[in-house]
């Protein structure tokens, strides 16, 4: 029954919304007749007033300024509760019939307006009609209880029903409301969600895109330097090469297939993510092109999570990465430590060291600005020459990902040092990496080697 009754109600308000000279006209003219009717009723064996006219007027008015009711709410309770109150004290029986307009009146009132506003004025207006039914001569066989106490309840109903009528209208703007707000922060969340993956993806792109490509560039120009003298050497390095393609081909193979895959159980398994387990391949394909590395180990070498392991490996894949590309160097080194939670890496090559202001340290500070500053100490933004890579920032992005910490820059016996601390098990992201303030790591946080007016991978 009051499923029904609330669907009829929403109906009717969307009806009145839609055509509101309508439904007003309809009601007052419906207020008009009952109020007419209730003017004609008298106690039994009670004579009529003498002024039929008068009530009509009176009536008339009242039910005239309800037209006003949704601009002027207060002004249309006074009116009506002032011709109820003058047809009472010429003598008209004051019936629920002759109180419509003004239970009318203050239903409105109390639907349209404030808590405080419906009782200052309801309250008056049941004061002025329990008033005048007390000294009306048309009630003199009612007891003077009966003659308030009626009046009384009969606009208290009114009140009751705009009020709650008030309190339901609010509550349904407060749901719809709540629901804008969830479907907006929805679409927020899956807005950032899709950066998000579309960062990781450009990221694991790089990665793969950049290390591979860059070692096959390094072994085709050292493949045709060698050609003529040395044969040999420059057969083997060709078949190098021909490795270092297809592991970028398979590895493109497996991001791409990543991205397509489906929830199909019979789909191709991907390959495994790559780790730490996979360093002795990188180490020989650096080799292929010229470049020494060596790995050392310290502490007890503990299970890694598949994300902690691929940023580890990725980072040291960039940082070698660049180190071919960029250093004047035949050694690099990378220095892998186990301390408590901490996995701490170490990439560091022996380049020349650097003398004057073209080289350059990225570093980031607090509140997110790039710093150039060479290896004396000064900062000059005119002899500074940024980086204009994604290497050192795709590295820290990796790095905070998990909650780990990242820096590079100059050792002071010359080349370059990468150092990242990593947690074991990977934790969220305290800042991102623009707004964190670079802490000098006891435990390191990584960096590449990036050469003066070099351009990072």
């Amino acid at each position: 029954m009051s499923t029904s009754l609330e669907r009829y109600t929403d109906r009717f308000e969307q009806y009145a919304d839609r055509y509101p000279c309508v439904v007003d006209v309809v009601l007052v003219l419906a207020l008009m007749g009952c109020a007419t009717l209730g003017s004609n009723l008298t106690l039994p064996g009670a004579d009529p007033p003498d002024q039929d006219g008068t009530a009509i007027v009176l009536m008339g008015v009242s039910c005239l300024a309800l037209l006003k009711y949704r601009t002027h709410p207060r002004t249309a309770v006074v009116v009506t509760a002032v011709c109820t109150v003058i047809a009472i004290s010429l003598g008209y029986l004051l019936t629920p019939l002759l109180l419509g307009p003004v239970m009318a009146a203050l239903y409105w009132l109390a639907t349209l307006t404030d808590r405080k506003t419906t009782r200052v004025f309801g309250v008056t207006t049941m004061a002025a009609l329990m008033v005048a039914a007390a000294i009306s001569d048309s009630m003199d066989r009612v007891s003077l209880v009966l003659r308030t106490v009626g009046p009384f309840f009969w606009l208290l109903l009114p009140l009751a029903a705009g009020n709650m009528t008030r309190l339901r209208r609010a509550y349904l703007a407060s749901v719809q409301a709540r629901a804008e707000h969830a479907e907006r922060t929805r679409e927020e969340e899956a807005r950032l969600r899709v950066t998000e993956e579309r960062m990781r993806i450009a990221r694991e792109l790089h990665d793969v895109v950049a290390h591979h490509m860059a070692l096959a560039n390094a072994q085709a120009g050292t493949a045709a330097h060698l050609a003529l003298s040395n044969p040999q050497q420059t057969k083997k390095i060709l078949t190098d090469l021909t490795g270092t393609t297809s592991s970028a081909l398979r590895e493109l193979k497996a991001t791409l297939g990543l991205l397509r895959q489906n929830d199909d159980p019979a789909a191709a398994s991907l390959e495994p993510s790559p780790g730490l387990a996979r360093l002795p391949e990188l180490v020989s394909a650096c080799a292929s092109v010229g470049l020494t590395v060596t790995v050392t180990t310290a502490g007890e070498p503990r299970p890694l999570s598949p994300g902690v392991d691929l940023t580890a490996f990725r980072i040291v894949q960039e940082a070698l990465t660049n180190v071919t590309k960029h250093a004047a160097a035949d050694a690099a080194h990378v220095r892998i430590a186990y301390a408590g939670s901490r996995l701490l890496i170490t990439v560091s090559n022996d380049g020349p060291g650097t003398t004057d202001t073209t080289d350059a340290t990225d570093t980031t500070d607090a509140t997110g600005t790039t710093d150039t500053t060479d290896t004396m100490g000064r900062t000059d933004a005119a002899e500074a020459v940024p980086s204009r890579g994604f290497g050192v920032m795709g590295m820290r992005e990796r790095a905070h990902t998990i909650g780990g910490e990242l820096r590079a820059g100059p050792r002071p016996e010359g080349g370059f040092e990468v150092t990242t601390a990593l947690p074991l098990q990977p934790s969220a992201p305290q800042a991102a990496p623009h707004a964190a303030p670079e802490t000098a790591p006891q435990a390191a946080v990584a960096a590449t080697d990036v050469p003066a007016g070099g351009e990072e991978s």
